[in-house]
């Protein structure tokens, strides 16, 4: 087993390509910034696009390095005790609400590392970096894209910034105000994206790597107590309340030898936590999970795995669900949104997957309380009785229900009936797409109400 440890704060670990030819590699630091927000908590949290990008930017030469704020990052930082399976709660501290949110009866927080010493860390970096990414993920957490960003600026106010992520794609209008020198919207294999990120560094364009055999640099998280697998990217449903479409368009799966490397280096470090981040793991099974799993039951590996994105129950059939449950499967979510199978919002499932996929479950061994269902709460127009029906449906079966908080995604099918239906400019502000507003809910969030659902599932 390899020992890989953290670093000690403030010290942050430069990262290169031995086979690198580019002279003068370009210094490019990787931000992920904290959270912002009534809730957070951490089920196997990776900014999966910021390292693709530090991936494809350290294969073509450049010196890469990564602090996430919502990572432990350094070996004696404190940070709450992480639960069984790696998942847990971040640091946190109030602050005040925008002015936007001021009237919601939520306190409200930063999630991640002490924002002092992120600005040590950052301070400390000698030279500095020729250029700083930043990633964003929710698009209603962009306050903390615009405190790290302002950060940044006033550190290194030459430093090229350039931020990319689900906001930047799905807000880019609104991305464009918050100061970063170059927005990237999309992919950023793209090759107006590459071109844009080495001109900015001044830099002529080295090719573009190619995207078959990247490997993800999950080594710029040492120590790490869960890592993540990635076999795809895009899915091939269009879900009305979906944006997977607007970020990765088309349905692209990784080879099963580039996943075996990713995941062998990690489970070498010591990883024996690994979340599915697929949003269609299912798909076409053959290409390359079955022999991905068929890989951990022959090398009798124990490790834990977990689909914190739902499961399509329509793909699980009993082999599958073996399969799934002799490689370790730990944590099983399955995306049931609604028990109304006469009108649904997605075409993906029926009353009859639903059946067969749990029983197959529990035929191959799962305990009950691994599994649990997403319910889907707050569409727009959305009747109470319907979620609490929902409810009552998943219990009968013995597992437990999970409420799913709708949030208005720009670009989604259902985002101009949700426009219609809230008192709130979801496209304006990106603050009211915050699920945790209950923004198409009449008279928005309530203690009472959430008490009441919670009780519900608990009965």
């Amino acid at each position: 087993m390899l020992k890989v440890k953290r670093a000690k704060w403030p010290e942050i670990i430069w990262s290169s390509c031995p086979e690198s030819k580019l002279k003068d590699a370009p210094r490019i630091l990787g931000l992920n910034p904290w959270i912002y927000d009534f809730a957070a908590f951490n089920l196997w949290s990776r900014p999966a696009g910021l390292l693709w990008t530090l991936g494809l930017l350290r294969q073509a030469g450049a010196k890469v390095a990564l602090l996430d704020c919502l990572d432990k990052t350094w070996e004696d930082y404190p940070w709450p005790q992480a639960q069984k399976w790696g998942q847990g709660h971040y640091p946190k501290k109030k602050v005040p609400k925008p002015v936007f949110l001021s009237t919601v009866p939520r306190n409200f927080s930063r999630y991640g590392l002490d924002y002092k010493a992120v600005k040590v860390a950052l301070q400390k970096i000698s030279p500095p970096p020729d250029m700083v990414l930043i990633s964003s993920i929710m698009t209603y957490w962009y306050p903390g894209v615009i405190t790290l960003l302002h950060l940044v600026k006033e550190i290194w106010p030459r430093i090229p910034v350039v931020l990319g992520g689900i906001y930047a794609t799905l807000c880019t209008e609104h991305a464009q105000k918050t100061g970063a020198d170059l927005v990237v919207k999309g992919r950023v294999e793209e090759l107006k994206n590459w071109q844009a990120l080495w001109k900015l560094l001044g830099i002529s364009p080295p090719a573009l790597p190619g995207v078959e055999d990247l490997l993800l640099p999950w080594d710029l998280y040492p120590e790490a107590q869960f890592s993540v697998l990635l076999g795809s990217r895009g899915c091939p449903f269009d879900c009305d309340y979906c944006a997977s479409n607007k970020l990765y368009s088309g349905f692209w799966q990784r080879s099963f030898e580039v996943i075996l490397k990713e995941f062998s280096l990690e489970y070498e470090k010591g990883v024996r936590n690994f979340a599915f981040y697929d949003d269609a793991l299912l798909v076409n099974p053959e290409h390359w999970l079955f022999p991905f799993l068929n890989y951990i039951i022959e090398k009798k590996l124990e490790v834990n795995l977990h689909t914190p994105n739902a499961l399509h129950l329509r793909y699980l059939d009993l082999p599958t669900c073996e399969k799934l449950f002799q490689a370790g499967l730990k944590t099983v979510r399955l995306g049931l949104e609604s028990a109304n199978f006469s009108s649904r919002l997605d075409r993906k499932l029926s009353l009859e997957h639903w059946e067969r996929g749990v029983r197959n479950l529990l035929q191959a061994g799962f305990k009950k309380e691994w599994i649990k269902a997403y319910v889907l709460f707050g569409l727009p127009g959305q009747e109470e009785g319907e979620v609490k029906e929902a409810i009552r449906f998943v219990k009968k079966w013995g597992i437990t229900p999970e409420l799913a908080y709708f949030s208005p995604i720009p670009g989604t099918k259902i985002f101009t009936l949700a426009r219609q239906c809230s008192p709130f400019p979801l496209a304006e502000e990106p603050l009211f797409q915050n699920n945790s507003l209950w923004p198409c809910v009449p008279g928005g969030f309530s203690w009472e109400k959430a008490g009441e659902l919670k009780a519900l599932i608990k009965s």
